[in-house]
């Protein structure tokens, strides 16, 4: 039996109902974005329609999933909101803080020794509040997700970007931080920006050396990094009911490189065979009973142009593979024209390393259709050119590949299988030679490709490909190679080429595992103790932020004004930083540390405007905090693209930054700003952006009659006395003005316990 069965039974009673009942409210055909939103409200039946991408909604998610590197921050939220236990099932995936460096037994063995504190907290929190704890080297928290968790129609929030991943499953699953996470645990509604919708026409079939990988490899160039943003992504057609589900995932997962609020397909035949596959026979019996429910209504994919606000259509049959990058995912290169871009731009052709896995392509499908590849290294007397890294999506998948023979195959071609962890694809990657920053290419089936994502090395050109185009080229070794038209030179001198990949949807022998490492709850937490000691460099408990102080700010200063691209990579580093996330204050000392200062284009240095010096960003900002000045950061478009991780939000807060002004926001990085009672504004005028000086003093003038759509007005007074006054915008509704006002949405929870 599926986990949390009754949850889904639940869900699937009342779905009709409420679903008829938004259809006639609408008037018209629902996509299935709309059914299932419609079927979430905190209040049904639905009694209004919703503006999209207007009206502020209340949603109530069916589960919850964390990651143990945002899971610190949001239990250690949740400790602080006085419930006893989740009311939502929720679960914690131990996935992000195992280092990639030897090989899988040895670098879980380390993690074990090193995060065991961590590890102690988070499965001891998980056991006193009700939540599920799979354990280190159980897999990805979105694997696991899709192979246990996930069902057709099924509304869920998760603490990492790539939650989304469940919308191959036909989920609507959100990424968000983990304040959101602790109001949904705790009892309370999730409050979402009703979205606008996005549907992508999938025609033809995929052949060849083509996959799913390919489909959101193009959809990211087309939309680009932000075309996305408050928009769900709905796929349909006959080239999406054509695909597998763990294809379908993989596009829901990239689908956050487009700023998507997350990505879903309609259900059908290949989801009730993945479901049949992975024990849970029981959900498929479910979901075939509301089917007609579980889809978009027929007119709407008959005229889509009349129920979305975009509508991309794409060939199947024509479309090649892609390799996006370097340096951001949307960068989409067909393979047929890489020689003459690599060429243009001077990217190093020479590839170093080939990774495949991670949470976007580590399905039995993707592993297999890489083997095939590799298989033909012997076969047609191949020697690899590049090193060759492989991370499993789960223990359930890894040792099923084990089983049907494939880790022998990758074993021949010298292939180095890591833990089933996330690893490099979060920068917890121990490259040898990395701290040299050489220039160099790497090619891997991740999702992201920032700089310094993988590896640290600035230097490294990172592209994105799917995991068999990935293996093509690792074997080649070299990025302008192109498998459809290229031949190689074997062992023998002879001219070979590769032939296309094949592989399974499904394991023909069925999944097995030993030991999933699923840890279930106590069924009466209230006796465990969860201890976290005040000497931890690792964890430490929160202290509520302070409420505002019922006046306009005045006197600030200007932490940094960052210049171009700032993801929460650049705001809130990983890899190495990882091991701080459940510690506020010492993570802290990474803040904005990536980011480029608009005023000499070098990273963590900034003038301390008191003392005249420079200094790195977290100390000139600890010792603006030490001296009582508030201080303001500012930033370009698009700020906070990336991870959902709230420490970027919560650092500042911390280290008293006290507003984030900018030309445009990530969704979710703005949503955590809010929840942490900080002031997140948007030039009115782009062109402003300009006027902020690095020595002025800052003044937000308005607050004392701060109110949704409108405006308040920053007063910068500059160093040699002249002043500019700009407009600012911000999205804040009345309930999110009193998250400011109480000093964070934690405040208030805790206070209606007290």
């Amino acid at each position: 039996m599926a986990f949390d069965i009754e949850v889904i039974k639940s869900v699937y009673e009342r779905m009709p109902e409420r679903v008829n009942a938004a259809r006639q409210l609408l008037g018209k055909p629902l996509t299935l974005t709309e059914k299932i939103l419609y079927s979430h409200l905190w209040e049904n039946p639905a009694t209004r329609s919703f503006g999209r991408g207007a009206d502020y909604v209340d949603f109530a998610p069916d589960r919850v999933a964390m990651q143990d590197a945002t899971a610190q921050m949001a239990l250690l939220q949740f400790m602080q909101a006085g419930r006893p236990k989740v009311t939502v099932p929720s679960t914690v995936h131990c996935d992000h803080l195992i280092t990639a460096k030897v090989g899988a037994d040895q670098d879980l063995e380390v993690a074990n020794t090193e995060s065991k504190e961590v590890y102690d907290f988070l499965a001891s929190v998980s056991n006193k509040y009700g939540i599920g704890f799979w354990k280190p080297g159980a897999g990805i928290i979105h694997q696991v997700v899709l192979e246990n968790y996930a069902f057709p129609g099924g509304m869920m929030i998760g603490t990492d970007s790539h939650t989304v991943n469940a919308g191959g499953l036909g989920m609507v699953a959100i990424g968000v931080g983990g304040a959101d996470a602790c109001d949904v645990m705790a009892g309370l509604p999730w409050e979402l920006k009703w979205p606008k919708l996005i549907g992508i026409k999938l025609t033809g079939k995929l052949s060849g050396w083509c996959s799913a990988k390919d489909v959101i490899l193009k959809v990211a160039g087309i939309l680009t990094v932000k075309g996305g943003t408050g928009c769900i992504v709905e796929y349909f057609g006959e080239g999406a009911t054509s695909m597998s589900c763990t294809g379908k995932g993989t596009i829901c997962n990239m689908g956050a490189e487009i700023g998507a609020t997350t990505s879903t397909f309609g259900y059908d035949e290949s989801m009730e065979r993945y479901l049949r596959a992975t024990g849970r026979a029981d959900v498929a019996d479910l979901a075939n009973g509301v089917k007609e429910y579980l889809t978009a209504d027929a007119e709407v994919y008959a005229n889509p142009e009349q129920y979305f606000d975009q509508v991309i259509e794409i060939d199947l049959n024509t479309l090649e593979p892609y390799l996006n990058g370097p340096f951001t995912p949307d960068l989409a290169t067909p393979i047929s024209k890489m020689k003459e871009e690599a060429a243009k731009n001077g990217w190093p052709t020479k590839v170093e390393v080939g990774l495949i896995g991670s949470c976007t392509n580590s399905s039995y499908e993707d592993i297999s259709r890489a083997v095939s590849l590799a298989q033909q290294v012997s076969t047609k007397n191949l020697k690899p050119k590049a090193e060759y890294l492989i991370t499993p999506g789960s223990e359930q998948v890894r040792f099923t590949i084990e089983r049907d023979g494939f880790l022998k195959i990758f074993d021949q071609i010298g292939a180095k299988v890591f833990t089933n962890a996330c690893g490099p694809c979060i920068g917890m990657w121990d490259r040898m030679g990395a701290e040299k920053q050489e220039k160099n290419t790497i090619v891997h089936s991740f999702n992201r490709n920032f700089a310094k994502r993988a590896d640290g090395n600035p230097n490294t050109y990172a592209f994105v490909a799917s995991p068999e185009l990935v293996t093509a080229l690792a074997i080649a070794g070299d990025l302008t190679f192109n498998p459809l038209t290229d031949s190689l030179i074997n062992e023998n001198g002879e001219s070979v080429m590769l032939d296309p990949p094949t592989g399974f949807e499904l394991p023909a022998l069925g999944f097995a595992v030993e030991d999933a490492g699923y840890q279930a709850p106590a069924a009466d937490g209230s006796g465990v103790q969860v201890a976290v000691s005040p000497t931890s460099k690792r964890l430490q408990l929160l202290d509520p932020f302070q409420a505002w102080e019922g006046t306009d700010i005045t006197g600030m200063r200007l932490l940094i004004k960052a210049k171009g691209k700032c993801t929460t990579d650049h705001i809130s580093m990983a890899g190495p930083w990882l091991k701080f996330r459940g510690h506020l204050d010492n993570i802290s000392d990474n803040l904005l540390i990536g980011a480029t200062n608009f005023f000499n284009d070098q990273a963590n240095a900034v003038v301390n405007q008191e003392t005249g010096k420079t200094d790195t960003v977290p100390a000139t900002q600890r010792a603006y905090k030490a001296a009582g000045i508030g201080s303001i950061v500012v930033g370009d478009e698009n700020y906070g693209e990336g991870s959902s991780r709230e420490h970027a939000a919560m650092e500042p807060r911390h280290l008293g930054v006290r507003a984030v002004l900018v030309k445009s926001f990530a969704r979710i990085h703005e949503t955590n700003l809010k929840k942490q009672g900080m002031l997140a504004l948007t030039f009115a005028d782009k062109a402003d952006y300009d006027k902020i000086q690095e020595a002025d003093k800052i003044d937000i003038v308005g607050l004392t009659t701060f109110a949704p759509d409108k405006s308040l007005t920053l007063v910068l007074n500059h160093a040699d006395g002249s002043k500019d006054e700009i407009t600012v915008n911000h999205s804040y509704n009345d309930q999110q003005i009193e998250w400011f006002k109480a000093g964070g949405a934690l405040n208030i929870i805790r206070k209606s316990v007290a």
